[in-house]
């Protein structure tokens, strides 16, 4: 979506009952921020809505610094659903549900490219188990060797998902499920997950002013 750098457009005030919204929205599909929401949206705050290209509005938090460089938190095109910046999720890493590719796919997801399913399903993937004992994500501390945060409940098709990477500490991605981690295990190919905004895309090196 960002592939190419782009420059933001008129950037207003949120108002407050659209901002009580959007925090309800925010726990209800990211429900392991509930303990930090009052970090990421301070009650006493306004947030700036941003209009940049594709028809997307970026949520940022305004920032004391100077010059004033807002804080960026979460992006939605038209209606979608809610998608965090990746700083915020570097921030809070084990508070989204995650996936993790092999170091083969790296470049392409880097690329902007479609998710595909053997970057998932090779030795150096990780999805979620199935199996609910588990817990879901964010509840388990990660491993190299282990399954981590991907925890046990499969994703859905159509549910947010952060992209982590073999061998890299901090998420490179984030995008939406276009099939289930259960018909990706199952299948094995195919476009998965279609990407939104990724490390070094026109969003990340957008600076909010």
């Amino acid at each position: 979506m960002f592939k190419k750098d782009i420059s933001s457009g008129s950037k207003s005030k949120v108002k407050s009952s659209i901002q009580r919204g959007l925090r309800a929205q925010i726990i209800k599909v990211y429900p392991l921020l509930a303990p930090h929401i009052d970090e990421i949206i301070p009650k006493k705050e306004q947030l700036e809505a941003l209009k940049i290209p594709e028809r997307v509005v970026l949520y940022v938090l305004p920032s004391s610094s100077s010059p004033p460089i807002g804080i960026p938190l979460f992006f939605q095109h038209m209606n979608d659903t809610l998608l965090p910046h990746l700083k915020l999720v570097h921030r809070f890493p084990t508070c989204f549900p995650s996936v993790r590719i092999d170091r083969g796919a790296i470049r392409f997801v880097l690329s902007g490219a479609t998710l595909m399913a053997p970057g998932l399903t090779s030795k150096g993937g990780r999805l979620p188990t199935g199996d609910n004992e588990l817990g879901k994500y964010g509840e388990v501390p990660v491993t190299e060797e282990g399954n981590g945060w991907y925890g046990g409940r499969e994703l859905l098709k159509g549910e947010p998902v952060v992209i982590c990477a073999e061998g890299k500490e901090e998420a490179c991605a984030v995008g939406i499920l276009t099939s289930g981690t259960k018909d990706i295990k199952e299948k094995g190919k195919g476009p998965v997950i279609e990407e939104g905004h990724y490390l070094g895309d026109g969003l990340w090196k957008l600076t909010c002013e």
